[in-house]
C-alpha cells in the first residue's frame, strides 16, 4: 500500500478513509491532524508582506521581504503567546553555547495550519491599519 491522504470534508471521503484503514496491514500508522495552510492563504500573506516590505521602516531600518517576514512572524507569535493561544509549533529563543548572542529557532510560516495562516492575514492587516497604510495589491 503506498501513502494516502484523505481530506475528510465528505462522507465518501469518509468511506474511503476508513476503507483504507480496514485493507492496512499490522504495522502502518494512522495521522490525523489539522490541515495546512492553503495555497492561496500563502499568496495574499506573501503579497502583503512584500507591501509592507515595500513602504515601512522597522527598527528605523528598511528590510527586505525575507527578512521582514521573519519579523512580522515573530511579532505575530508572540501576539498569539500573550492571547494565550499559542502557535502549535511556536519558537525559541536560546542563548548560545558562549553566552554571548541569542538564537532565534525559528517559526517557519510553511508549517501554519488553516486557521493560524488565516490569523497570520488579519494580524498582517490590523498591523498595516496600525500604521496608517492602506493595502494597495490584494
Amino acid at each position: 500500500m503506498t501513502k494516502q491522504v484523505f481530506i475528510l470534508s465528505h462522507p465518501t471521503a469518509r468511506q474511503r478513509a476508513q476503507q483504507a484503514l480496514q485493507a492496512a496491514n499490522d504495522g502502518y500508522m494512522v495521522v490525523i491532524s489539522e490541515p495546512t495552510k492553503k495555497r492561496a492563504q500563502e499568496e495574499k500573506y506573501h503579497a502583503i508582506i512584500s507591501e509592507i516590505a515595500q513602504h515601512t521602516e522597522y527598527a528605523g531600518k528598511r528590510w527586505d521581504s525575507e527578512d521582514m517576514k521573519r519579523i512580522l512572524i515573530d511579532e505575530f507569535a508572540d501576539e498569539m503567546r500573550s492571547a494565550g493561544t499559542p502557535l502549535h509549533h511556536d519558537g525559541r529563543l536560546i542563548p548560545s553555547e558562549n553566552g554571548r548572542r541569542v538564537i532565534q529557532l525559528a517559526i517557519q510560516s510553511r508549517d501554519f495550519r488553516v486557521g493560524e495562516a488565516s490569523q497570520f492575514i488579519e494580524f498582517l492587516s490590523a498591523w498595516m491599519v496600525d500604521r496608517g497604510m492602506e493595502l494597495e495589491t490584494v
